[in-house]
This record gives structure tokens, sequence and C-alpha cells, in this order.
């Protein structure tokens, strides 16, 4: 940016009036003052009486250089290039070493655009004349016109040889090296210009574009105002200014620079439309609009003014307005890129993406460099799941501005979808660096924090997120879901209020809820707002499959065989809760009614479980492979599926996509998400009377299917057969002094019992209590114990306390129940039984051996307050009694701790353990007396685990499917007594099985036997089950029925 009268003076140096004539007579002297008139009057623009004098002066004497020089520079202002030609050759011919005059037939012929023959005229004069300033000037000039920098650098470099105090000529190579990219060089420059000339207002500009363009913007700010304080009227300098702290967000100042500029240049349109910016930035979008529009009157042809003027309207929620804006910016400029872009922004709201796609790449195609049309491409492909070209445009864009701090937000995102954590977390971490204001990105910091069970730090960045910006749904909701996870229930009934507020307004405006399906289940949302939240987040999947075009497939309407293909599609087919459940399904159905294909999205883990369902499947597909999914849709529907079955729901890997591209004619859900999809795609959920009842059949998008039992599975008898028996062991002399017993203090667990009956006196002690069946009353059941007693218990007790992870006892070898990880990896997390004889004891988890032991094993985002008042009602009615819960997180246990005390529950009522590989986490349940249920989200896989162990569990089911899950098992099991209608029916029965010692004996020992008698743990009768089911939806499909309730024995009425 610099003066206009520094451009005019780069352009040519007139040399007429710089010839020295020597006079000898008094008839010459007179010529000489003729001469010197035309002089004056040619620098006073008098062209015209400069002329006459000359033409005098030449009829007197035809061959007087100076004349003719004067003549060539008049005719060359006056824009008569020929007749200025005419009279630079006439000199030359008087005089062929005259170098002003190759000079200025060098300006005729750079004027005409022959920049060949002005060079060559140029270099000629300074040939000529090595000393000649104006010549070197004009050279410089040519050079520049014919692209040639680095010598016009060298021109005027020259010229400052001769004579170092020509500011303008040192602040022109100041420009010249500027656009070159010296701008070390060019601010020494300008420097020197102004040491030369402290008043020089063009160089102190030119010196602030400089520190501008090197990013030093006070510095910037303080040469524009020095060069405005030194010349008022300097209007590049205000607008250079005003540009200066628009950059800077200085909006008040920036406003006040136009505004002077503008009186300077009231008609001036680019200034009007740079306020215009300003205005927006304050979010006076009104005043910015009209402020648009006068930039767009004063000069119609303004495609600038017209792309921002729509993206104000845009702002004001004038959409259609803004999209003809951007319609007659690029009428104006079919090229103009930030219309396109802005254009393509418009498209993809709407849903358009192919439109967007097509415009985003007509602005790069028009212009390659340009960062946010890389961005926001790469956002668009990534919504479509093409997350590999996704982040090849985040990288142009970030190569192209280095400090593009959304580039780096929207790359985390991007890869964070592609399970590259740590790349993501470079991103956003660098983002940050970058605008640390930037809220987007200390949210998306957080959610990677989340994710990594860092609750602490997602929490911090969470709220620094919504400090920087209060509005912000996403981090609140967030954030919400964090103190949940961490029980920090601080305003708890106003974040909640709060929460489902912002749910309902995002619902009301068709906008993605800020609130996840798979967490919804938490919070007060009625069932529609829940249904709602999922519909929409199936509907993003049917947004990104629009895009492929593909068209409907083909299915048979009946069997190839007498089989039906039933296909599995999970994410989790590995060491996952859900593969421990069902693993064992594929290898129990019935390969004379169905052939199983299982489609694994997630690659190989390398564990059994992965092993096991691969080998027991009759085809097992690896679709990880397959990350296009309309390739993995086109893959399933060539395997002919009858009945797709989503194991993901909204969880974590899920590639619903797939199933909205509908390569199966049934699609049916089923265990791995605790709710409705939502989605219009899938048919059936998998459920039983118990979990989903008819009467609440409205909160669910897909017809229900029901089991015989429960819907859910677990795959406990084939994992965890040493925990069908166990030996309690005590020593002679506390088994001397003990009234009785107890089943759950230490305990030995193993496939095979045999050796601790050889090397160890074994009792069966029996004894008689009454039924716990209220249908039974009164009737006897006799509980049957083995029990070990041993010389002394203190080789054990010794083991665990020094951490030892065998140790012998009368000539056997037991392990010590916290060292299975140390000594068989695999047996610690499910995938093989353990081979050793494993203790379990309550001192290994420091638990009173005396007390009530009540316990909870879920993740502790399932508590909340009015849970915890229930547990510290029932603690405090119950004496010597405990709750033990899992520090899971950790960090939750302090705050949990603070709200037990703050209920009056005295400290130490409330114990904590880490928790632990899969198998001493289902084994080490058998300590507990009594597991009490969360009612707002159920223990699922957990309770199966717990009840496997003979613990019962006291539950309270609401009307999620989420919170009802635990009811159904207790059912199955034939434990109804175990299931609450009310608060304080869950109270009373947990404070009964506390207190009661005979019925809590009772209630035990139900449980222990009916884990093996009743269809809980059956997996074979379950598969039966679900083929039933699969039979009835194919039956209805054949018919060409629509899908409806059914159960395994038909349909279902309402």
């Amino acid at each position: 940016m610099q003066s206009q009268q520094v451009q005019q003076q780069q352009h040519q140096q007139i040399t007429g009036a710089n010839v020295i004539l020597k006079m000898n007579d008094l008839q010459q002297l007179s010529t000489v003052g003729l001469l010197e008139l035309a002089h004056r009057e040619y620098q006073a623009g008098d062209y015209e009486n400069a002329e006459r004098h000359c033409m005098q002066l030449w009829r007197q004497e035809t061959n007087n250089t100076g004349v003719l020089l004067l003549l060539s520079s008049i005719h060359f202002q006056c824009r008569r290039l020929d007749k200025s030609a005419h009279f630079s050759t006439l000199a030359i011919k008087q005089n062929p070493l005259l170098a002003e005059a190759y000079s200025n037939l060098g300006n005729v012929y750079k004027e005409r655009g022959q920049l060949q023959e002005a060079l060559e005229n140029y270099r000629h004069a300074v040939r000529l004349k090595p000393d000649f300033i104006d010549g070197y000037i004009n050279l410089a000039a040519a050079l520049v016109a014919a692209g040639d920098m680095e010598q016009a650098v060298q021109a005027y470099v020259t010229a400052l040889q001769y004579n170092p105090d020509l500011y303008c000529v040192r602040s022109d190579l100041g420009n010249l090296l500027k656009a070159l990219g010296r701008l070390d060089e060019a601010k020494a420059c300008y420097l020197k210009a102004i040491e030369t000339r402290p008043d020089f207002a063009v160089a102190w500009s030119n010196l602030g574009c400089v520190f501008n363009a090197q990013g030093e913007i006070w510095l910037a700010i303080h040469h524009f105002e020095k060069a405005v304080a030194l010349d008022p009227n300097f209007l590049d300098a205000y607008i250079n200014l005003g540009n200066v702290l628009k950059e800077a967000r200085i909006f008040d100042r920036a406003v006040a620079a136009y505004l002077r500029a503008l009186n300077l240049s009231p008609n001036n349109a680019v200034v009007h439309g740079n306020l215009a910016c300003v205005y927006y930035e304050q979010g006076l979008i009104d005043l910015a609009i009209d402020t648009y529009r006068r930039a767009i009157e004063l000069q119609p042809n303004f495609p600038d003014a017209y792309c921002n003027l729509a993206n104000a309207l845009k702002e004001k929620g004038q959409v259609v307005e803004a999209e003809e804006c951007y319609n007659t910016a690029l009428r104006l400029c079919p090229t103009h890129a930030d219309s396109l872009n802005n254009l393509a922004n418009i498209k993809r709201e709407q849903g358009y993406i192919e439109e967007a796609t097509r415009l985003y790449l007509k602005a790069l195609e028009v212009f390659p460099e340009f960062a946010a049309a890389h961005s926001n491409l790469a956002s668009v492909l990534q919504q479509q799941g093409k997350l590999n070209e996704a982040l090849m445009h985040y990288k142009e864009a970030i190569r192209i501005q280095p400090t593009f701090a959304d580039a780096y937000s929207n790359m985390g995102n991007t890869l964070k979808e592609m399970q590259d954590i740590q790349g993501a977390l470079q991103c956003y971490t660098r983002a940050i660096q970058i605008n640390p204001a930037f809220a987007d990105a200390h949210s998306n910091l957080a959610s990677i924090h989340k994710d990594s069970g860092n609750i602490p730090e997602a929490i911090q960045s969470y709220r620094t997120a919504l400090k920087l910006k209060p509005d912000f749904p996403d981090a609140y909701c967030n954030l919400a879901h964090c103190l949940q996870i961490v029980c920090d229930w601080t305003d708890y009934e106003s974040r909640m209020k709060k929460l489902v507020s912002i749910v309902a307004e995002q619902l009301d405006k068709n906008r993605l809820p800020s609130v996840h399906p798979h967490h919804s289940m938490l919070y007060p949302l009625s069932h529609e707002f829940r249904k709602a939240i999922a519909a929409r987040h199936a509907n993003l999947c049917l947004e990104k499959i629009h895009v492929l075009h593909k068209p409907p497939y083909k299915y048979p309407k009946e069997l190839s065989g007498t089989r039906l293909r039933i296909g599995y599609v999970s994410s989790d087919f590995g060491n996952h809760p859900t593969s421990h459940l069902m693993q064992s399904i594929p290898g129990l159905h019935d390969k004379g009614r169905v052939e199983v294909f299982c489609y694994a999205l997630s690659p190989d883990d390398g564990t059994t479980f992965r092993a096991k369902i691969a080998r027991e499947s009759e085809h097992f597909v690896d679709l990880s492979q397959i990350p296009c999914n309309g390739k993995a849709a086109d893959r399933i529907n060539s395997d002919g599926i009858h009945v797709l079955v989503n194991m993901n729901g909204y969880t974590k890997g899920a590639r619903n996509e797939i199933f909205a591209l509908r390569p199966a004619p049934v699609q049916v859900m089923w265990l791995g998400y605790p709710g409705t999809s939502g989605a219009s795609f899938m048919d059936y959920l998998i459920t039983d009377e118990v979990t989903s009842p008819l009467e609440l059949a409205a909160q669910y998008s897909e017809k229900l299917a029901y089991m015989p039992n429960t819907y859910f599975v677990g795959d406990h008898k084939q994992m965890f057969p040493h925990l069908k028996e166990r030996v309690i062991v005590t020593d002679k002399q506390s088994a001397g002094g003990k009234k009785e017993v107890a089943d759950n203090v230490a305990v030995i667990n193993a496939t095979d019992l045999s050796p601790i009956m050889e090397h160890t006196q074994v009792k069966e002690i029996r004894e008689v209590v009454s039924a716990a069946d209220p249908k039974h009353s009164g009737r006897a059941v006799e509980i049957s114990l083995k029990v070990a007693e041993l010389p002394t218990t203190t080789p054990i007790e010794t083991m665990i306390a020094s951490g030892q992870v065998q140790t012998s006892v009368n000539g056997m070898v037991l392990q010590n129940g916290l060292a299975t990880n140390q000594t068989n990896n695999k047996a610690a997390t499910g995938e093989e039984v353990p081979q050793s004889i494993v203790i379990t004891t309550r001192q290994q988890y420091g638990l009173p051996e005396e007390a009530v032991v009540y316990c909870n094993f879920n993740q502790l985002y399932k508590i909340d307050p009015l849970t915890l008042q229930m547990w510290v009602y029932i603690l405090r009615h119950v004496p010597n009694s405990v709750l033990w819960l899992l520090r899971f997180p950790a960090v939750g246990e302090p705050n949990l701790q603070a709200a037990a005390q703050q209920l009056g529950l005295p400290p130490g009522r409330i114990l904590f353990s880490n928790v632990a590989a899969k198998e001493e986490h289902v084994r080490r349940g058998q300590l507990a007396d009594v597991c009490l249920d969360t009612p707002l989200c159920n223990g699922h896989t957990t309770s199966m685990d717990v009840l496997w162990t003979g613990t019962p569990v006291v539950t309270l089911p609401g009307e999620t499917l989420a919170s009802r899950v635990a009811a159904s098992q207790l059912a199955t099991l034939g434990c109804p007594e175990l299931i609450a209608r009310t608060r304080n029916e869950y109270q009373d029965i947990a404070i009964r099985l506390g207190t009661d010692r005979e019925y809590l004996k009772a209630i035990r020992v139900k449980v222990w036997r009916a884990r093996t008698d009743s269809p809980l743990f059956d997996c074979k009768q379950y598969a039966v089950g679900m083929e039933q089911l699969y039979s009835r939806m194919w039956e209805r499909y054949a018919r060409g029925e629509k899908a409806d309730h059914l159960s395994t024995s038909g349909a279902v009425s309402e």
C-alpha cells in the first residue's frame, strides 16, 4: 500500500529540463531567458505557453537540443506520443550521445507497451551517462513492468548510489522489495527514507505495511497513525489504518479511521464496503447491510460487496435474499471464489451436498490456494465418510494458511473419527495455540479428554469453552455428561432443567440435538424427545448415503434353500462386553434352520472372543477392510441376507449408514444398544415383555419382537464354569466359635474341586430356612455349603497382605485372586478358563468380614442423587452395613463420599475398589451380600455378572428400556420378589435382606440354584428363541405384510 504520488513518480522521470546550456553572447542570453520561461511554464503545467515559447526558440535555433528535449517532454505530458518521439529523435540526431533524449524516447515506448524498445533506450541512456539518476529510475519502472524485479532493484540501488538522499526513490525501492517478499530489506529502505525526511508520510505508511505483513500489528498501527498525523489528508494511510485495526479486531478505532477516509473521499465504495465489514463483526448487522448497500449503490459492479451483503443477510436468517446476492456476485464475476464458497455453505446447510461439493471444487479451480474452500470441502467429505479425502484437503488448507485454527480443529475431528486420537489431540492443541479464544477447539479438545477417560481435563476444557462462548449447547451438554460421569451434582436440578430446554429448542428448530442418543436415558427427557434425538441421528445417516445415488436393492421373496440367512453386524467382535455376552450364539444356532454370517466393523484384536465368533460362524466377513459404506452394503446384499441384525445402534464404532442403505429386507436392532434407533430403516427391536411392555411401545420407532424370556443373554456358563461351584474357607479355630459360616468371606473356585477334597477336610454344612418365594411361604428350603476347615488361614492372609501370587496350604497350591492377570492374562480377560485353584476373600478388598456388604459395580454415571439418597437410607437402617462401589472412574469417589456425608452418612460406610479385569470383576461379586441396582440405567452386563456368582440384585424398573433390563433378568431367573415397584419398596427389600439373615440366606440360595436351572444363562435355549423370531419376521415379509409387534408364537396385539 503506497501513495498515488509515489506510484506516479515511479512511472517516468521526464528529463527535458535537466540540460545545462552554455551561452556566449547577448542573443544567447536572450534565448536562455526564454527557455527558462518555458521551463517554468512546463513545471507549472502550462503546457500550451511552454510549447509556444519553445516553438519560437526552435524556429530561431533548430539545433538546440535543450529546446528539443523540452518539446519532447511537453508532447509526452499531453499524450502526443508521436510528436514526443519525433522531437527526441531530432535531439539524438543533433547529439547521438544525449542520454536524456534516449530516456525520453524510452518513456514513449513504455507508454505504448513496447517494453523491449523502452528498455533498450533506457539502458543506452545510462551507458552514455553512468550517473544519470533519472535514467536509472525510468529503467527500474520499465523492468518492473516487464516483470524483471531483481534487475529493477539493481537499477534503484544504482540511482541511490549516486544520490543517497533521494527519499522518494528509496521508498519506491522499499515497495519493490516488499513485493518480492524481502521485508527486512524493505523495512531498511523506509527507515532510511524517514531518516532523510522525517516528515515523509508515505514512508511511514509503507513501513506500517511491512510491519503488518510481519504480524507486528501494534507497530503497524503506530506507523499508520504517524502517517496520518503528518498528512491529515492522506487517504491511503487512513484506509490502511482502518484495515489493520479491523484485522486486530479493534473495531471502534477501525470505524473512526474509515469514517475519516470517507470524509476525504465520500464516494469511495471500497471504504464503505470495509466499514460495513466492521459493523458486521460488531454485530451491527442492520447497519452493515445498509452500508454494504451504499457501497453497491456507488459501485454497482462490486462483487465483493454483494458477497459480504449476502453474509450479513444470511446472519439475519434471510437465506433466500443471501442466495440471490451470492448469485449476483457470481453473475458479475463468475470466478468470485468467496461467493462460490459461501453459496456452497448455504447449499450444504440445505442438504444439497452434491451442489455444495461442486461449488467448493469450482472455487478451488478458480483459486487453488483458497484455504477456507479446502477446509469446507473437507468438512463435506468428512460428512460423507470420505475421511482420507477430507484429511488431504484439511492439510492443504493448513499448508496454505498455517495459522488456520478452524482447519486444525476440523482436521482433529476427522482424525478422531479415524481413531487417530493422538493426531486429533495435536490438532486441537495447535488450534488453541493459534487462537486461545477458539471455543470450538476447546470443546473438541475436551471431547478427546472425555473419550480417553481424562474427565477432569475434559471438564476444565468444556468450562473454558463455555466461558468463551456462553451460548454453546454442545459444550454445555457434554459438560453435563462429564459431571454425571464423576457424580458432581452441584446445581444438578438447574443443570437438568437447562439441558432439557436446550434439547427442546434444538428439536423445535430441527437441529441435531447436543445430547447423544446413548446419553439421553440419563436425563429427565420425555420419551418423545428421546425418540426424536435418535431419529435426528438416523436422518444424518440417510443424508450421508443420499450422495451415493444407489438404487434400491432387490431382495429375495422366497428362501433360496431351506435356511434363513442371518447377518450379525457389530464393531464389538472382540474383547468387548457384547462379545462376552453373545460369543456362543453363532455356534449354537441350528445350522439346519439358519445360515449365520457375522460382519465385523472392527479389525481383529487377536483375542479368543474374536476367534471363537469367526470360527463358529459359517461366514465371517471383516467389513473394516471395506471402509466405503456403499460397498459394504453391496457385500451384504450379495450374500443374500434375509435378516440383518444391528448390534451397535449409536455406540462407538457403529456404521448405521450401511443399514440406511437397506441391504437386507428385514433389519433388526439387538443387544448392543439399550434404546430405540429412531430410524425408518430399522424394522424390529428384539426385546421382551418386561423390558418393553406394549403400553410403552410408543417409545420405539421399531416394532417390538419379543423373546420368550429376557432378551438379554450371557455366556457365563461357557466363560466362567469355575464359578459354578465353590468351597467356603474357614479355619478350625474360627469355625468352632461361630454359630454359622458365611458363604462370602473367603471362597475357593476351580473347574475341578477334587484336589481340594484330596488335600483338605471338606465338610458339607446343611441348614434349613424358610423359602423366600411369597407363593411358597412357610415351605422349608435346605441350604448346603461345602466348607474347607483349614488348620490355619494364616498362610492365605499372609499371601494377600504381602501381594504374593500364590501360597501352599496342606500341600495344595492356592492362587491369590488378585493376581490372575500376573499368571495368565487370557484367563484374566475371560478368554480362557482359569486352570488354577483361586481364592477370593473380603480381606483382598478391605471389606469387613462381619458386615452386610451391599455392592454396585456399574460405572458411576448411572448413579444420580435420588439413587444415592435411597442407598444412604438403606445403609442408615441396616446396622453394620457397607456399600461397595468401583472407582469407575476414580475421580468420582470423593464426590460420592462428600454427597453421602452431606446426607448424614458417616465416613467409612462406602468403600471403593479399583476396576478389575473381566474374570476378577465377575468372581469378586461372590463377596457381596446384595447388589443394589441403579434405577436410572440398570446394570445390564454387570447384573448378569453378579447374578452368576449367586448374589441377588434389587432393582427398580422405570419406563426406559435401559431402566428395565435387570427386572427382565430377575423375572427370567424366577426372582420377582427382588423387583421393586416404588422407591420405598426398593428400600424395604434391601433393608429386609440386610436385617433378616434367614431371608437373605433363602434369597441367596434361590439365586444360586436358579443360575443353572432357569433360562437366564441358557444360551442354547436363547438361540432357539431368536430363530423363532427371525422366522416370524421373515414370514411377514414373504407375505408382503409390514412389520408388526410379534413374539415367538406369532403376532402380538396392542
